[in-house]
């Protein structure tokens, strides 16, 4: 139990008790925010539900291939006509593609810093009508607030990703997985139609390269863009502090506090090279941020990590509210393919499905939650015996070579590709694709690589998934359900948290 801090302070408008984690690529899709969304408005609960806005366009390209009618109508919706006519000639086949055949890609997130102005132009349309897309999908039918969650190590795509979801009204952004001191300056400059930078970190440079967009380019003259709220991921107090202090970037509206036991990506451990028998990082007391320091700044803060069934203690110790995900990540509007969400909860129910913190698996560095899963690249063998890719390039990092150009590389990619410019092979080791691999967790795989596993032909790349450690409300929640196989719906979710608080009562 965690000290009370006094009184929490009265929720404002607006504020949610609840925020649905953005989690993956496409596992926080538009359905899964919009179920949210529409379960709080029914049960009358401050939730905020949110997309995940990584890999937006690998998944609008591939859903415009197979067709689908509401990415269709989405895109057809989009201000500029003109756009969405040229996405659509290049990426909407008169025939639906099958499973197993090629995809067309978009180009790398890299071609806005070394491409030609046309092939910048085409990548900052597809990123912009990407996450128009996903938030106006996840926005139709209500009017309940939708956020978008933003990995600040993607840094390439930011700018017009988030000019996109503006453009399609979205409420807050929520970023994380990096130091995202930057963003609130972008809000302000987009929301008063003026051009916004970005600086790209390049390692082992003290060198940056910036990315600049000018919402006049792609927006028509009087749009109105509303700024959204804006809360960033820590998970110590002292990046708080940090960036409630930074007055010249702009303002942060809140903060996340997301302990090591959240799922996706966690802060390194700050006793570095200390890991456990199964090769996980060890946290301790120094990693524990101090909630009376964060109370003090005066801002709405969520607890993340293992609160699921915590929010009235969450709520007493000063929060605003908590945010979960491995609950929502598990129920049946989240995007994990249903055969292997089946056989997560049903291994959950058995008390067999086995989470580890990776501090290996993640491109970024970052430790990252793997699921134990046979089949997928959690397994040895799986992960040995194929190719090894690097078709989407949104983890990459940039270094400059001799002559001071950059040079993107990411420790995932072949490893006689990444040694050749300039990485050290060690780095490569148990590196995960997770842009591939978290794409084919969704049923989005491209085909690609020689296909080792098969023996023969192309093949996806197999799959990763991702939780948070604490599995108890999921058993919780299928030990509920009505239905054989123990499945529950998002606002299932939303009913379980506040339950453990105050009586929900529908609307209806």
């Amino acid at each position: 139990m965690v000290e009370s801090l006094g009184n929490a302070p009265v929720p404002k408008k607006n504020i949610p008790e609840l925020i649905q984690g953005g989690m993956g690529v496409g596992v926080s899709d538009w359905r899964l925010a919009r179920a949210v969304a529409i379960a709080g408005e029914k049960l009358d609960k401050d939730v905020l539900g949110v997309i995940s806005g990584t890999g937006l366009a690998i998944l609008m390209t591939n859903r415009l291939q197979q067709r689908d009618p509401n990415t269709i109508r989405a895109l057809n919706s989009f201000p500029d006509p003109e756009i969405a006519k040229e996405i659509f000639d290049e990426f909407l086949p008169t025939e639906a593609k099958l499973p197993g055949q090629r995809y067309k890609l978009p180009p790398k997130p890299e071609v806005l810093i070394t491409g030609k102005q046309e092939i910048q132009d085409k990548m900052n349309k597809l990123l912009l009508a990407a996450a128009f897309v996903e938030v106006w999908l996840a926005k139709e039918g209500h009017d309940r607030p939708i956020g978008m969650n933003l990995l600040e190590k993607v840094q390439l795509v930011h700018l017009p990703t988030i000019l996109g979801a503006m453009m399609a009204g979205v409420d807050t952004l929520i970023v994380g997985a990096g130091i995202p001191r930057q963003i609130p300056q972008v809000l302000e400059n987009f929301e008063n139609n003026e051009e916004a930078s970005y600086q790209i970190d390049v390692k082992g440079s003290k060198e940056k390269l910036e990315l600049r967009l000018d919402p006049k380019q792609y927006v028509a003259e009087g749009t109105e863009l509303k700024k959204p709220d804006f809360y960033a991921i820590v998970s110590h107090h002292a990046l708080a502090q940090f960036l409630a202090s930074d007055k010249t970037q702009g303002e942060v509206n809140g903060f996340v506090i997301e302990g090591p036991s959240a799922g996706g990506h966690n802060a390194p451990a700050r006793n570095k090279g200390v890991f456990d028998e199964k090769g996980q990082p060890v946290y301790g007391e120094r990693d524990e941020p101090d909630l009376e320091e964060i109370r003090r700044l005066g801002k709405p803060f969520w607890l993340a990590g293992s609160w699921s069934e915590r929010l009235r203690e969450a709520q007493e110790i000063g929060a605003a509210g908590i945010q979960i995900g491995t609950p929502f990540a598990l129920s049946d509007e989240s995007g994990f393919v249903k055969e292997k969400k089946d056989l997560e909860r049903a291994k959950i129910m058995d008390d067999a499905l086995e989470v580890i913190t990776s501090a290996v698996v993640s491109p970024t560095g970052y430790p990252f939650q793997v699921v134990q899963i046979p089949g997928t690249l959690s397994e040895k063998k799986v992960y040995e015996d194929r190719d090894r890719v690097c078709s989407k390039g949104y983890l990459v990092e940039v270094r400059l070579d001799e002559n001071k150009k950059p040079i993107f590389l990411c420790p995932a990619e072949p490893v006689k590709a990444y040694v050749r410019k300039g990485g050290k092979i060690e780095e490569t080791e148990g590196r995960v694709c997770l842009c591939n691999g978290l794409a084919s967790a969704v049923g989005q795989g491209q085909t690609v690589g020689r296909g080792r596993i098969e023996g023969q032909g192309q093949t996806e790349e197999p799959e990763i998934f991702t939780l948070g450690k604490d599995q108890e409300p999921v058993r919780k929640l299928m030990e509920k359900s009505p239905h054989a196989d123990g499945s529950y719906s998002a606002e299932d979710v939303v009913g379980f948290v506040f339950s453990n608080t105050t009586q929900v009562t529908s609307k209806e």
